[in-house]
């Protein structure tokens, strides 16, 4: 796949981002059934087909340079969004390296790497970029190398730790997340830094998922699709920045739905790093507003049916309590949602 790349797009302010068709073709549309189910719903990162998001581990669309933008944005305003523990270093290095690697092999109009020895040339040509630094020496490089690497990148990366039976968030890029902080989770183990997802403790789903990816073999990366819902084309709506776009919720009516409303789907990706023997999480946000969406009749009436059978602490974690009514009430209204 050759994505067009779109001249940059805003996230915020006067969102100007929009989805071509194509990009709508594309979305990961998350519901496998007409009702909620609750899932871990990991599956082998195996490609998907052409033009897919899942053709390769790390997918560049049509969005990448105002994605990039924002990241830059978000980091100028708060730099504290991109942490790594200092053990992490070897960690850092595994990261640049598979990104680069993914990058320039699946997309090389965009990126290259040239190799010798320890001396390596990367060039990304859709940011005018073109550095040449020794691998395993930060000071050759402007930014650390987790760093560097992850402000040229679409969506939020964590690397982990693997020590004591269990998974530490010790690292991240977090520019765009889902109501959630990584000044808070920095160095929390697996199951603290899930503690707020309702339902799954008590059905045993952390244990199992834990003793799943404690496993994970080098090349054999893991996937799976995660949801929320977002007022606007928002990326960041971290706990940071909550004085900003938390009252969108208050906006909504069921006549603005349809543009003010987005569906926010995370395509999550699990991969062991090679050298450091730990974990590179990536969380790559895609975005829909329901007027889009409900161009596919079919996706219309499944969110429907999943929004219509929410259990109520899903409800309440997913921040649905106020919205869910009159997101309801407008996909009801577009007369899509009778069953056929």
């Amino acid at each position: 796949m050759r994505p067009q790349l779109k001249p940059i797009e805003t996230f915020r302010d006067d969102f100007t981002y929009a989805n071509s068709p194509e990009a709508v073709a594309r979305f990961p549309f998350p519901f496998p059934e007409d009702e909620y189910r609750y899932s871990v719903n990991i599956e082998m990162a195996t490609p998907g087909a052409p033009g897919s998001v899942f053709e390769h581990w790390f997918d560049v669309d049509e969005h990448y340079l105002g994605e990039v933008e924002e990241r830059r944005i978000v980091l100028e305003e708060d730099p504290g969004r991109c942490r790594v523990l200092p053990h992490m270093i070897a960690a850092e290095w595994d990261t640049l390296e598979m990104l680069m690697t993914h990058f320039a092999q699946d997309y090389p109009h965009l990126f290259a790497l040239q190799r010798d020895g320890e001396r390596w040339t990367w060039e990304n040509k859709a940011l005018g970029i073109r550095d040449t630094f020794t691998f395993g020496d930060a000071s050759t490089l402007s930014y650390g190398p987790f760093e560097y690497i992850t402000r040229q990148t679409q969506g939020d990366f964590n690397v982990l730790d693997q020590r004591e039976g269990d998974l530490f968030m010790d690292g991240g890029m977090i520019t765009c997340p889902a109501d959630w902080s990584l000044s808070f989770d920095l160095g929390m183990s697996f199951k603290q830094w899930h503690g707020p997802v309702p339902m799954a403790h008590e059905l045993g789903v952390f244990d199992r998922a834990l003793k799943y990816l404690l496993n994970l073999q080098v090349d054999r990366p893991v996937r799976r699709l995660n949801w929320t819902i977002t007022m606007h084309p928002r990326m960041d709506t971290s706990p940071e920045t909550y004085h900003r776009w938390g009252a969108d919720r208050t906006k909504l009516t069921e006549d603005n739905a349809g543009e003010l409303v987005h569906l926010r789907v995370e395509l999550q990706l699990l991969a062991r790093l090679p050298r450091s023997h730990g974990m590179l999480f990536g969380i790559r946000t895609y975005l829909i507003s329901l007027q889009d969406l409900t161009t596919n009749p079919a996706w219309a009436r499944r969110l429907h049916g999943v929004l219509s059978t929410l259990p109520p602490p899903i409800v309440e974690y997913k921040g649905l309590s106020r919205t869910r009514g009159p997101i309801l009430a407008w996909l009801e209204a577009t007369g899509l949602t009778a069953a056929v």
